[in-house]
């Protein structure tokens, strides 16, 4: 079982973010949830991507990227420069058209559907110090809880994966934060410098 877990993490690799490998009887079925396509591998095929030569990889590969599964190298959203344009993009969006507004085209911007997998905790804490990191350092962001958790909302779920946008009130003293919830972690954090909020409006745009 631990050989097959190995096999999997090394073809998973590989994949583009929006693909999903699933071990089968005789192989494993990869999911493309982008653009709801699957394509099936023979278990032999599956065990060159940890134990094959690098020739054999590299086939293996091309096959991958002829089916659009694969584009060589698996990038991760949160390791890009494309967050920043992301979080510059949506605090624009909010300053132009209003928070409001934004929510309300949400579902125009992601899928309807969710993967059955949860993004890992490695992933979601990249993407994390990713979207902080980015909204700090930008005299125009200058640190928008709002702009953070939509940008963050957006890159999760367009991967077709589980997040709820959250908007949340304090009473004393009145206050307001906004975050995205997924797999546990919180981006930006639910709870700001210790303050506690109150979930008072939900967005989850389709899935289960």
């Amino acid at each position: 079982m631990a050989e097959d877990a190995d096999d999997l993490a090394a073809m998973a690799r590989m994949l583009s973010p929006y693909c999903r490998v699933s071990r089968m009887s005789d192989g494993a079925l990869i999911a493309d949830w982008k653009r709801t396509r699957f394509l099936m591998m023979a278990g032999a095929d599956v065990r060159k991507f940890a134990e094959g030569s690098p020739e054999e990889r590299s086939e293996l590969v091309t096959v991958l990227v002829r089916a659009g599964c694969a584009t060589g190298r698996r990038k991760k959203h949160a390791d890009t420069g494309a967050v920043g344009l992301w979080l510059r993009g949506v605090h624009l969006l909010i300053r132009t058209l209003g928070f409001g507004r934004v929510l309300r085209l949400l579902s125009l911007a992601v899928p309807g559907y969710e993967r059955a997998d949860l993004p890992s905790v490695q992933e979601l804490g990249r993407l994390k110090r990713a979207v902080e990191t980015h909204s700090r350092r930008s005299w125009f962001v200058n640190g928008d809880c709002k702009a953070e958790a939509v940008t963050a909302f957006l890159l999760l779920r367009r991967r077709g994966l589980k997040a709820v946008l959250h908007v949340g009130v304090r009473e004393h003293p009145f206050a307001m934060h906004a975050w995205t919830a997924s797999a546990g972690v919180c981006i930006p954090d639910a709870d700001p410098r210790g303050h506690a909020f109150t979930s008072v409006l939900a967005i989850d745009c389709g899935g289960r």
